[in-house]
């Protein structure tokens, strides 16, 4: 589905000194080479204040922590995601609210999200999908309207632009009050083991959440408030400084990939290819198609059989899992997101892809579907 050797063989020197530094200053923890990411992706964010952690799920379970909340409080989540997003809820005592998803663009449901707020409705958590934003201006209307928080979930979307309707342009994870993201190795920005970030131009909560990664620390021995252990290392800095400088050219690769597949299948009506919203460029972390009347599970074993890596993600609604499953649940309010749990398939997808290992997989595809 990646291929992380060949996008390193082009950086390998420049990785390999980045390292190379790190070990000879022995600066492993916090060292210079963590402060020096911080600051450039700040600057190519454009927001105030990026605080490094130790993966995604740190990064939204710490965002949570900082915002006060209580036992019970309702943090509303999407359907149709990995499960980190509504794991962290739970894990502080807070009840997560599931929603639907849009069919078409697999981001959380405006509609939905107005149906489901509470008075106990404390935050919102919209999920940039597979490589672009959930429809942050609706979002924002909402919250504004009901003083709730954002924190927008951009593990699958750094890089991406949510375009206002002014034409003004911000970066995924930047709109709310908070932004998270993963540098897990498969990411668009990925590192070569865990790593994490969380945003904010709020300077209040930056200062309390980058305590909070340090286990709550103020000064050495000094606990303000009750923290975790979750700081990005000096390795994995050094070689995620190495890779923002060619995230852009990353995620143009990426599209020109997804261009590509389109061409391919988008005069096939058993196949919807991945809708680009008119409010946020795509990335592309993942090239998701929609099937119709094919049969999946046939499908998968045919590109087993070719060799070719595919992914269903997801399988299984995050409603229907056993720890999130509740008896009140009604599946006429997830009906998008369980129709997607049967018919998405996630083709390769990185920034090595040739025309012709393209052509072989669509090829291959097709020649299932049309037989």
């Amino acid at each position: 589905m990646v291929d992380l050797e060949g996008q390193h063989k082009k950086i390998q020197k420049e990785v390999d000194n980045a390292i190379e530094e790190v070990v000879q200053t022995s600066a492993f923890i916090n060292g210079p080479k963590v402060h020096v990411f911080q600051k450039e992706l700040e600057a190519y964010l454009g927001v105030k204040h990026v605080i490094p952690c130790g993966n995604g799920t740190d990064a939204l379970q710490i965002a949570l922590m900082a915002l006060n909340l209580e036992k019970g409080d309702e943090i509303i989540c999407p359907d149709f995601t990995f499960v980190a997003t509504a794991e962290v809820v739970k894990l502080l005592g807070l009840k997560a609210i599931f929603v639907d998803v849009d069919k078409e663009n697999f981001t959380i449901d405006i509609d939905d999200i107005k149906r489901a707020i509470t008075s106990n409705t404390k935050a919102i958590i919209p999920v940039h999908l597979f490589g672009q934003c959930a429809n942050m201006e609706a979002i924002l209307k909402i919250t504004k309207e009901n003083n709730l928080h954002i924190i927008e979930d951009t593990a699958q979307a750094i890089g991406a632009n949510y375009i206002f309707e002014d034409g003004k342009r911000k970066k995924a994870g930047t709109i709310g009050a908070i932004g998270t993201t993963s540098f897990f190795p498969s990411k668009n920005l990925g590192c070569y083991g865990d790593g994490g970030a969380i945003f904010t131009d709020d300077d209040i909560l930056a200062e309390k959440m980058r305590k909070m990664v340090n286990h709550g620390m103020e000064d050495r021995y000094h606990y303000k408030y009750i923290g975790v252990n979750s700081r990005l290392d000096s390795v994995q800095a050094a070689i995620l400084s190495v890779k923002l400088k060619r995230l852009e050219s990353y995620n143009s690769s990426r599209i020109k990939a997804a261009d590509y597949y389109d061409n391919c299948f988008k005069e096939n009506y058993k196949i919807s290819i991945p809708k680009r919203s008119n409010y946020s460029t795509h990335v592309f972390h993942q090239y998701t198609l929609k099937l119709q009347d094919v049969d999946r599970d046939k499908l998968c074993a045919h590109l087993q059989n070719k060799e070719i890596p595919f992914g269903v993600y997801y399988p299984i609604p995050l409603h229907r899992q056993d720890p999130y499953f509740e008896e009140r649940f009604n599946q006429d309010d997830f009906i998008n997101t369980n129709h997607l749990c049967e018919s998405v398939l996630s083709l390769p997808m990185h920034t090595e892809l040739t025309p012709k290992q393209m052509d072989f997989i669509s090829q291959s595809i097709l020649e299932f579907i049309n037989e």
